[in-house]
């Protein structure tokens, strides 16, 4: 899966379940569109999904600081990474 394809992705999510349209990729999502700890919740969900596995505790722990699209993007690509079957 390339950087663009995951970004239409996780764009297509924002609008599907959070109603909010054309986020920024460097907005903090906190900040500007109110996103909450369900809300990461629910992407953490979304990521599992995209990546085709459950994700450890120990990488949920590193999702904690992010705040925006492009760095949901840069964490996906690196869990994709240390999936060897990761093949989308």
């Amino acid at each position: 899966m390339t950087r663009d394809e995951i970004i239409a992705q996780i764009l297509h999510f924002f609008r599907k379940e959070f109603e909010i349209e054309n986020p920024g990729l460097d907005d903090n999502l906190r900040e500007k569109h109110g996103f909450d700890s369900i809300d990461a919740i629910e992407l953490l969900l979304k990521i599992e999904n995209l990546l085709g596995s459950e994700l450890t505790q120990e990488e949920k722990k590193q999702a904690m600081d992010i705040r925006t699209i492009n760095q949901i993007c840069d964490y996906i690509e690196a869990m994709a990474k240390a999936r060897p079957a990761f093949s989308k």
